[in-house]
């Protein structure tokens, strides 16, 4: 392992589209959402574990969370846990662990990744990561992870690059696109020029803060101007004076969209963002009429196409539903059409206009 290595893993979401089971007080990153026995935020660390130092790893979340990310990963030191005051997108989040990184160790190359994606080759995502830690060691690059498409999904971003490789299996990305419609996703798929923006990101310490010097200043000036308080006593004094000044940006927008050093290794280790209920679906175990249960009492009579998620204590019977998505948690029962899924958060806007935040 490179003592030079570091990961941030960012676990401040609050994955409203997995309602009812992630809530604003337990979200998804948190949760055993797959029925694994691993939650997915100790499923990414154990992930990282395997190539990079565990010194090196540290986590940025919300402060809401922070005992139970301490809770669910004991092996992690409570100074690598790093807490937000406040929710500002993913510029600001990296811009954080940057900057303090930055003073421990100039030299050193960074892994941004979130917290709750699913990865079913870790060989080969160890191996696609160590590739680009190697090439942003001898390029002034910014790296991003693509994933081959397997089918035209509209809701995923897509970036186009060069077909000549800058290196071996390393790319210059020519385009952004966020989310296209299904005929738009159809053409990036058939271009073979286009891959899934799997919002993993890998680059020198030193370049990525060059980065936002040049694309986001205002947000770079305020990090520097506190840094000295940073791996001090009062870090946590100074993070609460730069959030309410950094814009709510995330990093592709801010940065990645703008730079003209941006790189893309194309990859296939078994990716999904686990965003919806149906992505999880799509990565559980089906039985003959392709209904997916977690739960230890979950039965399931004359249904199909259904995924069922229910506490390992309760007993579920489940007859006669096609292509439904059952949720059910102590205080929230969720029966939705799998096609209708992107809207749950729509019904959580309206759960919390007409009960407030009780069952959020």
């Amino acid at each position: 392992m490179d003592k030079n290595h570091y990961v941030a893993i960012m676990a401040g979401g609050i994955g409203s589209r997995f309602w009812p089971m992630s809530r604003a007080s337990y979200p998804k990153q948190f949760l055993d959402i797959l029925h694994t026995g691993k939650t997915l935020i100790q499923a990414t660390y154990d992930r990282f574990a395997r190539f990079i130092p565990a010194e090196n790893i540290f986590i940025v979340t919300s402060e809401e969370y922070a005992h139970i990310v301490a809770e669910q990963i004991p092996a992690l030191k409570k100074e690598n846990i790093l807490c937000e005051p406040s929710r500002k997108n993913t510029a600001p989040c990296i811009a954080y662990i940057s900057y303090k990184l930055n003073l421990l160790n100039p030299n050193g190359s960074l892994i941004c990744a979130p917290a709750d994606h699913l990865i079913l080759d870790e060989t080969g995502f160890n191996k696609v990561c160590l590739e680009a830690m190697n090439f942003v060691q001898k390029h002034k690059a910014l790296i991003t992870l693509g994933i081959k498409p397997t089918y035209p999904n509209t809701g995923y971003g897509y970036i186009q690059f060069d077909q000549h490789p800058a290196s071996e299996n390393v790319y210059k990305v020519k385009t952004f696109t966020e989310k296209p419609n299904t005929e738009l996703a159809k053409t990036f798929m058939q271009s073979g020029e286009f891959l899934w923006n799997a919002g993993i990101f890998v680059w020198q310490i030193k370049n990525i803060i060059q980065a936002f010097e040049k694309y986001l200043p205002e947000m770079a000036e305020v990090f520097e101007s506190e840094k000295a308080l940073f791996n001090t006593e009062r870090e946590k004094e100074a993070i609460t004076r730069i959030y309410p000044q950094c814009t709510n940006i995330s990093i592709d927008y801010g940065i990645m969209e703008k730079a003209d050093n941006v790189y893309i290794i194309p990859s296939s280790f078994g990716w999904s963002d686990l965003g919806t209920w149906n992505s999880a679906y799509e990565n559980m175990e089906r039985d003959y009429l392709g209904n997916a249960a977690a739960g230890d009492h979950v039965m399931v009579i004359d249904a199909t196409r259904c995924m069922v998620h229910a506490p390992n204590t309760k007993l579920v019977v489940l007859q006669g539903l096609d292509d439904f998505i059952v949720v059910d948690t102590k205080d929230v029962l969720l029966i939705c059409k799998k096609d209708k899924e992107q809207e749950i958060k729509e019904y959580v806007a309206e759960v919390k206009r007409n009960k407030g935040d009780k069952f959020l």
